[in-house]
């Protein structure tokens, strides 16, 4: 009679360990029904499902196994797996697979714990876990280290909602990001990243930059604020704050553009990204002018905001049609999307403005960066402690996978 059993070798990583055991097994014509290794710190936990046919001694084929990972200073422990157990595991292959993302400074024991949590009371099994982010050196910098856990989930949570909400507060509490997205074939195949460029890509409000240049600072901030809050309609308030700045000198804007700080990790990130294949977007309800300059700088394919008109070297205070506000941001991925041939669940938004949702509620991966607390709750995900590089992770990518 055939038997099925679970092995299970742990010990110091060893090179040729598999090779040994799985040859001890070979020799008997075991099928291997499931296999998985991983190494954490130089020390090996490897697991082997097999099943030993009827015509082989299983105990002798055990014993051999035994002796091998002896031989090789490893523990070795033998589960006997039913039949019935092993067809229940088989039809469970067809379960929705989710990925938790946990993104930090310091990963923390009390983190780990508050998520794997969350998604056992609704209902999820922990399959992986991978940790994404690099070694971090003890007494490392965490002001601008990074720290990514990656947990691979098998099933379908009982109300996702309330899930989703509870990974926000608890994020909020501990000062962390927890992203959790449905793992699909177009989680891992996304073809283009668009961007908004304002308080996203750099670290600042152009349009406020130039009202304090103007003198009306004050007045152009605090409209700024209220829309991005979505208070104000963007539309109104994008004309209202040109208006003010009628007058301003065309050299101004340059000066501005020169000194503009970027974000952190955007240029970690728009590297890799392009040495990944991906096509970049800004869609700004900011100005062209700001954008060519990030789009020289960066390397971005494609380029889309508001034309600041200018005559005899002065800014006019009037807005050219058609303005980039929410609307047109989510067309214009549309547009995109369609001119390199995927569909939008292979595009990617981020944005931290209310005129930013449109295109992260359409997008396969919409991520609300550094965002106002109505964007944070309304996007698929969120990201605040990180910098922009921490997208990459939400794509599944390793620290070690870089450049």
């Amino acid at each position: 009679m055939r038997e099925i059993v679970l092995i299970n070798i742990t010990g110091e990583d060893r090179p040729g360990l598999t090779a040994a055991i799985t040859g001890v097994l070979a020799q008997s014509g075991a099928n291997i029904l499931d296999i998985g290794q991983a190494v954490i710190h130089d020390t090996l936990s490897f697991g082997i499902l097999v099943e030993i046919p009827s015509n082989a001694e299983a105990s002798g084929v055990l014993k051999e196994v035994l002796f091998t990972g002896y031989k090789m200073d490893q523990q070795v422990r033998f589960t006997p797996v039913s039949e019935a157990e092993y067809a229940a595991w088989v039809g469970g292959q067809g379960k929705s697979r989710h990925i938790v993302t946990l993104l930090t400074r310091q990963v923390t024991a009390e983190q780990l714990r508050r998520v794997s949590s969350i998604t056992a009371r609704y209902g999820l099994n922990i399959d992986h876990i991978d940790r994404l982010s690099g070694r971090v050196a003890l007494g490392a910098d965490q002001s601008r280290s990074k720290g990514c856990v990656e947990f691979s989930v098998r099933g379908e949570p009982d109300d996702a909602a309330a899930l989703r909400a509870e990974f926000l507060s608890v994020a909020q509490e501990l000062n962390v990001d927890i992203a959790f997205q449905q793992d699909t074939v177009f989680r891992r195949n996304r073809r283009l990243v668009v961007f908004d460029m304002d308080s996203t890509l750099i670290e600042a409000e152009v349009i406020d930059e130039l009202a304090k240049a103007a003198g009306v600072g004050e007045q152009v901030a605090e409209i700024t604020e209220r829309a991005m809050r979505g208070e104000l309609d963007f539309r109104a308030s994008f004309k209202e704050r040109v208006g003010l700045l009628k007058g301003l000198s065309e050299d101004v804007l340059a000066e501005i553009a020169a000194r503009l700080p970027l974000t952190e990790g955007a240029e970690t990130l728009l590297r890799e990204l392009k040495r990944l294949g991906y096509k970049t977007a800004i869609l700004s309800g900011g100005f062209t002018y700001f954008a060519k300059h990030l789009q020289a700088k960066l390397g971005f394919d494609y380029v889309f905001a508001n034309e600041l008109p200018i005559v005899d070297g002065q800014v006019t205070g009037e807005v050219l049609e058609p303005i980039v506000d929410g609307q047109r941001k989510a067309d214009l991925l549309r547009e995109l999307a369609q001119r390199e041939g995927i569909s939008l669940e292979q595009a990617i938004a981020v944005g931290d403005g209310a005129n930013d949702l449109p295109m992260l509620s359409i997008a396969g991966l919409g991520v609300a960066f550094r965002a106002k607390p109505l964007v944070k709750q309304s996007a698929k995900q969120a990201i605040s402690t990180l910098g922009l590089d921490g997208v990459l992770y939400l794509l599944g990518y390793r620290d070690r996978e870089g450049e």
